[in-house]
C-alpha cells in the first residue's frame, strides 16, 4: 500500500519553512545543515517533514558532516523515510563536497607550513579506512606542480619505488617533495617504517639536488610533522 506523503511534501509547508524557497530568497548561507539535506531528499515520511528526518539523521552523526559522508546507503536507508535514492543522492553530494575542497586547496595552494600540507592532503587521505602513501612535488616557490598516490595499503619499505618519485620530480621540474600518508587508527606516532622511507627518500633525492621538506602522517583532525618535531 502506497504511504500518502503529500501532506508532508515541502511544497506544502508554509515558505518560511521551505528549503529550496528559503535558498532562493535568502541565500544559501541562510540554511542550516538539516535544510541543505532537507532539499536533496524532497520529502520525509508520515510522521516527519524532511526537515525534522534530517536533524534526525545529523543527530545520530552528532551534527557532524564528515561523520554524515561516511554512512553507507545500509545505514541511512535505516531511517524511515529515507530509500535507496535518497541514500545515493546525500552520499553523492557529501562526496562533491568533499572533493571540491580538495581541488580549491590545490588550485591556491602555496606550502607554507606544516598545516598548510595538512589542509591540502586531509580531504584526500584523512578519513580514509585504508593506508595511503602520497607524494607532493613543488616548485622552487613551494607551489604544488603535482601530487600522487605512491602506494596504498600497509607502509613498508619494499612498496617505496624510489626510482618512479625521483623520474616524476625530473619530469615536473620539483625541487622538493613532501611526504603523505594516513594512519586509520587516528595514531600519530611515526613507525619505524615511516622513519626509514622518509631518509631512503631523503638520500635519494639529495644526489638530484631535490630536498624532502617534510613528511606528515595524517589523520581526521590532526597531524604529525617530521619537520616540525626535527626529524629531517
Amino acid at each position: 500500500m502506497q504511504e500518502k506523503s503529500s501532506s508532508f511534501s515541502i511544497k506544502n509547508w508554509s515558505q518560511d519553512d521551505q528549503p529550496r524557497e528559503k535558498l532562493l530568497y535568502k541565500g544559501k548561507a541562510a540554511l542550516s545543515d538539516a535544510e541543505l539535506v532537507a532539499i536533496l531528499i524532497g520529502s520525509g515520511n508520515r510522521q516527519e517533514s524532511a526537515v525534522d528526518l534530517c536533524k534526525r539523521i545529523l543527530a545520530s552523526t552528532d551534527n557532524n558532516l564528515s561523520a554524515l559522508g561516511k554512512l553507507s546507503i545500509k545505514q541511512l536507508t535505516e531511517f524511515k523515510g529515507i530509500g535507496e535514492a535518497k541514500a545515493i543522492t546525500i552520499i553523492a553530494a557529501l562526496e562533491l563536497g568533499r572533493r571540491r575542497r580538495g581541488e580549491e586547496a590545490l588550485e591556491k595552494k602555496k606550502i607554507t607550513s606544516s598545516s598548510s600540507v595538512f589542509e591540502l592532503m586531509q580531504p584526500v587521505i584523512g578519513e580514509l579506512q585504508h593506508e595511503e602513501f602520497w607524494i607532493i612535488y613543488l616548485n622552487n616557490s613551494n607551489k604544488v606542480i603535482r601530487k600522487n598516490q605512491l602506494s596504498k595499503g600497509g607502509i613498508t619499505g619494499t612498496l617505496v619505488d624510489v626510482r618512479l618519485v625521483l623520474k616524476n620530480a625530473l619530469e615536473v621540474g620539483a625541487v622538493g617533495l613532501i611526504l603523505a600518508h594516513n594512519h586509520p587508527s587516528g595514531g600519530l606516532k611515526p613507525s619505524e617504517a615511516d622513519k626509514q622511507i622518509t631518509n631512503k627518500l631523503k638520500t635519494a633525492a639529495q644526489s638530484l639536488d631535490i630536498k624532502v621538506l617534510d613528511h606528515l602522517i595524517i589523520t581526521e583532525k590532526a597531524y604529525f610533522s617530521f619537520a616540525d618535531e626535527s626529524l629531517l
